[in-house]
């Protein structure tokens, strides 16, 4: 590079021929006169080009590279992985040489994309109250002394970028509507548009342009609430950012270290509250102030939120012989009258609920099991096997639902065990919570064993003073004054002398 700027130097600024450059440089006059009109500041190298044991397999590393270029980033595949499949189509040629064909393919791509337009990106303005943004991420807390894997919903306001942070253990409908239930609830209302990725849980299919089939049930919670989805085109993270850079915040603010809590509603209480001071704290960035102060401004633009949407999932189960409907490889039992009929989940988060008939038959805990290796687990209310016992009391000493009998219950059962017809008695004591408060019941039972007399009718005898008891302490009716009586009678047993017999007198017999 050193010979060329002189050489151009000595031609054009001190004007020498040809003929001396060539005679002090000993390049032939052919070479200096080849760089004097290519007009190069720098010499061009061009080394010769060789054949590759890569060039039949070329195109189709080409054609693999722009498949994955368009797939998300967690499922592209790396030139170790391109390299064994090379080898397997019959290339025997090195790994650096595939490794080196994907650097220069993938620094070319990125440039084309640079150039074009798509890694050149708009600054996006919000008004108050105008749009929030929702996302999805997952993360780790330490929940009972357990690593948990959880599902972290972001619900963010576009214009104060106040932000709500809540988890759950599955990314299903109902953890979505859950989400959003308690996100207006902190935010303090709703604005008019909602801005969302391509989910599953919000989009059936995805069409042309900007078309989508819109789940029918979160298309309910978008008309409960009176906002407008909008779709991002696919793997356009960059459609909302807001909530996407909100994800990789809250990484370093909430779960770096990995927080710990008793339970998942401990954990999200800590999240709410944790929320709110970070609103306070983080700085707004285009509004004077902090998130909260800008937050304050914008609630009063957002449409106030008048009733919870009731956000559950309903599936249609048939309850078995043994009174039990099955969700999740889990069991929760039913009352026997619904034995062998169809019956409706309503599934919550937290929560089953068995509906049938257009009333609520039921209510569970609901059980969310992570590992896909067990049978399952079973939930019995000992109370929805009443109905079969009475005609079956044998079925009681084995029962697997009367295995969770209250302690007063359990001790009463001992002692009528022996007893001839005891079982049958067992079960119409059991059968009293049907029709009388099952704590006045147990402390019947329990007034029943203290006094050493366990039987049935010693227990209905307790129970019905106890019922009594509490029903006679009932406030006096004062009458109203139209009906005291404005002169009260007086005792007067004179009156009675009339009916003693006179001297002399006798009665009519």
């Amino acid at each position: 590079m050193a010979l060329l700027s002189v050489i151009r130097r000595w031609h054009f600024r001190e004007h020498l021929s040809i003929r001396a450059i060539a005679r002090r440089t000993g390049l032939s006059r052919n070479t200096i006169r080849k760089y004097l009109r290519s007009e190069a500041v720098e010499p061009v190298f061009r080394g010769p080009e060789r054949p590759s044991k890569l060039d039949p397999f070329a195109e189709r590393l080409a054609a693999w590279l722009r498949t994955d270029a368009r797939r998300p980033r967690k499922q592209k595949r790396t030139a170790r992985q391109f390299h064994a499949e090379l080898v397997g189509l019959g290339y025997d040629g090195s790994y650096r040489r595939v490794a080196a064909f994907v650097r220069a393919w993938r620094d070319d791509w990125q440039r084309q994309q640079q150039t074009s337009g798509r890694g050149v990106f708009v600054p996006l303005a919000f008004g108050p109250g105008e749009a929030f943004q929702f996302d999805w991420s997952e993360e780790h807390a330490v929940i009972g002394g357990e690593r948990t894997k959880l599902q972290v919903a972001h619900l963010k306001l576009c214009h104060s970028r106040a932000f709500l942070v809540r988890a759950y253990l599955l990314q299903t409908h109902e953890m979505l509507f859950d989400a959003h239930n308690h996100g207006f609830r902190l935010l303090g209302g709703v604005p008019r548009r909602g801005i969302y990725d391509n989910m599953r849980t919000a989009v059936d299919r995805i069409g042309p342009s900007r078309e989508r089939q819109i789940n029918a049930r979160f298309l309910a919670m978008a008309s409960h609430y009176l906002f407008e989805p909008e779709f991002c085109n696919p793997a356009s993270g960059w459609e909302k950012g807001q909530v996407e850079k909100n994800v990789q915040d809250a990484r370093h603010r909430l779960w770096q270290p990995m927080p710990q809590a008793t339970s998942l509603e401990a954990l999200n209480a800590w999240l709410e509250q944790r929320c709110l001071a970070l609103w306070e704290e983080i700085p707004h960035g285009v509004e004077p102030g902090s998130v909260a102060a800008a937050w304050r401004q914008e609630v009063d633009c957002l449409m106030p939120v008048q009733r919870v949407f009731d956000g559950f999932v309903d599936e249609t189960k048939r309850v078995s012989p043994t009174c039990l409907v099955h969700f999740e490889r889990n069991r929760y039992s039913v009352p026997a009258s619904f034995a062998n009929r169809p019956v409706s989940l309503r599934i919550y988060p937290d929560r089953i609920v068995v509906v049938a008939e257009g009333a609520v038959v039921c209510e569970h805990q609901r059980i969310i099991e992570r590992s896909h290796h067990g049978q399952g687990r079973t939930v019995y209310d000992w109370r929805h096997y009443l109905a079969v016992v009475q005609r079956k009391p044998g079925a009681l000493r084995n029962g697997a639902p009367f295995a969770e009998l209250p302690e007063a219950f359990r001790q009463l059962q001992r002692q009528l065990h022996g007893r001839s017809g005891g079982d049958r008695e067992m079960v119409e004591i059991l059968s009293l919570v049907l029709q009388h408060d099952e704590q006045a019941v147990l402390v019947a039972v329990e007034m029943a064993l203290q006094a050493g007399v366990a039987s049935k009718t010693h227990i209905l005898n307790l129970l019905h003073r106890l019922t009594d008891g509490a029903a006679s302490q009932v406030p006096p009716i004062e009458a109203p004054q139209a009906l005291v009586l404005a002169q009260e009678p007086k005792a007067n047993v004179a009156r009675y002398d009339s009916l003693r017999p006179r001297q002399g007198g006798r009665h009519a017999s």
